[in-house]
């Protein structure tokens, strides 16, 4: 059985660890990066660049060698190549060498700890780095040639005023570390070999149900009321990852509360209203949320380009709620639904919908009353009745 060394060179082979160095000087074969496998040249072992684990495993397997070091750069544990590598390499003995990873090095060069940072890869994943950055006091992200397209991302959010650091070619004799405004990322011009810090005082963890009405910028489209709110938002049940709807966003009061739920998933705010979804992005950009897609058109017809939906919210359906009920439940048999209703006909309507699919809805009815000063007294002064009805998801 062919012996393979997964080895983290770092930031560069002036960063190698005492355990990496044997290993490489070990070994019969080198393969890796090219930027990685020509800091090695002077020892005039056979080279291999490559990268992918499946260039990986053709060279080990149709190589006479022995003992094979795989060279990955920063820590084999970190948003590494490894992972990909050991299971294309299950038929022989691998083993890893820990490297300094960018992050340790990074915040080593600042003088700062980083136990406390929120760490994630931006270098083709998918990932929230607004959120991070809203929940976090610092975020640290590897990037891959996207910083401006990162440095858009957060202003349009409203962090374009925070303080951010970046590290390009760490450890190389050209690295560079930047102290800059968020909204100056997108003119850092920073290669492909980059990192990024954002530290963000007044981060905010919370998942907040029931936001003061107040908080919100108003127009002339419906907004779904604080307290109608709370129950909806308790019914949903979201989960971090959770990818759900809000079906006639209006305000998009409803969006950002589903948005500060999963905050590790995407909400799609859907109204046939060009004032509606102007505003849900502006009220988006007020609560600093950066996993909102909005869509600019009607239900059911504006459902068919997204993914199947964890959740959904129906604040308004254009008299078509059978519809959308069917839209909903093909792309997911068990999606969660939950809808607001002030007459009686939509919540005979919904009912209906909700049997169609083998479900008996919650309703529950509510009626909030509010107190006002008037002069040194309170007068309560009663809000609309909304019914809420719920039903599908893990019930």
């Amino acid at each position: 059985m062919k012996q393979v060394t997964i080895v983290g060179v770092g930031m560069s082979a002036d960063t190698l660890t005492m355990e990496g160095l044997r290993a490489v000087c070990g070994a019969d074969v080198l393969i890796g990066a090219p930027r990685l496998v020509a800091q090695f040249e002077n020892l005039s072992k056979p080279s291999f660049a490559e990268y992918s684990a499946e260039a990986v495993a053709r060279v080990i397997n149709g190589h006479e060698g022995k003992r094979f070091c795989v060279l990955v750069s920063g820590d084999p544990g970190f948003y590494s190549a490894a992972e990909g590598l050991c299971d294309a390499l299950k038929n022989h003995s691998v083993t890893a060498v820990p490297g300094i990873s960018s992050l340790s090095y990074f915040f080593s060069r600042l003088m700062r700890p980083w136990q406390d940072a929120k760490v994630l890869s931006c270098h083709g994943r998918k990932t929230n780095l607004v959120d991070a950055v809203r929940r976090n006091r610092l975020s640290f992200a590897l990037t891959g040639g996207n910083m401006a397209d990162l440095g858009e991302e957060l202003a349009q959010a409203g962090f374009g005023g925070l303080t951010a650091f970046v590290g390009e070619n760490l450890g190389m004799p050209e690295e560079r570390i930047l102290t800059l405004s968020v909204s100056e990322l997108s003119a850092a011009k920073t290669g492909s070999l980059a990192v990024l810090l954002v530290e963000n005082p007044d981060c905010d963890r919370r998942v907040r149900y029931g936001i003061s009405d107040g908080e919100f910028i108003r127009g002339d489209v419906p907004m779904t009321k604080s307290e109608v709110r709370a129950v909806t938002m308790s019914k949903l049940a979201l989960s971090p990852a959770a990818v759900c709807c809000d079906i006639g966003a209006g305000t998009g009061s409803v969006t950002v509360e589903m948005a500060l739920a999963a905050y590790e998933g995407r909400v799609y705010a859907l109204d046939k209203n060009e004032e509606a979804v102007r505003l849900t992005q502006t009220n988006c950009r007020a609560f600093h949320v950066g996993n909102v897609t909005p869509i600019l058109g009607e239900a059911p017809g504006a459902l068919e380009g997204l993914p199947p939906l964890d959740a959904a919210f129906i604040g308004g359906n254009s008299g078509r709620l059978v519809e959308i009920f069917d839209a909903l439940f093909t792309k997911n048999p068990r999606i969660r639904i939950v809808l607001s209703a002030v007459t009686l006909e939509t919540v005979h309507e919904a009912t209906q919908g909700f049997a169609a699919h083998g479900i008996s809805p919650e309703i529950v009815q509510i009626a909030a009353t509010r107190a006002k000063p008037i002069g040194n007294r309170h007068m309560l002064q009663a809000g609309s009745t909304v019914f809420i009805l719920s039903g599908g998801g893990n019930e």
